[in-house]
């Protein structure tokens, strides 16, 4: 987690969308779409936005747009909830 968002490490053509724990202090998402043409990026904020109950446009990619190693910030949300929201324990 870092001052400004929330770390994520993406798996891209992951089988089915889901959070999948933590990995080096990042929340590890699996994502079905694929890594071509922003669809995973897509993918990944429709996913976290569903999953925290936020509007898809209060999600955004902030750093990361072509690694797998992503940070997101969620609008009116501090990364510890966003963390706690996706892994459960919210």
């Amino acid at each position: 987690m870092t001052n400004d968002g929330l770390e994520i490490r993406l798996q891209p053509r992951g089988g089915r969308d889901q959070v999948m724990g933590e990995r080096d202090g990042a929340v590890l998402i699996r994502i079905a779409a694929p890594p071509v043409d922003g669809k995973a990026n897509a993918a990944l904020i429709a996913f976290v936005a569903k999953t925290i109950g936020v509007p898809k446009g209060a999600v955004t990619i902030i750093r990361g747009e072509t690694s797998r190693n992503k940070v997101i910030r969620v609008e009116g949300r501090s990364p510890a909830d966003v963390r706690a929201a996706l892994l459960g324990t919210a």
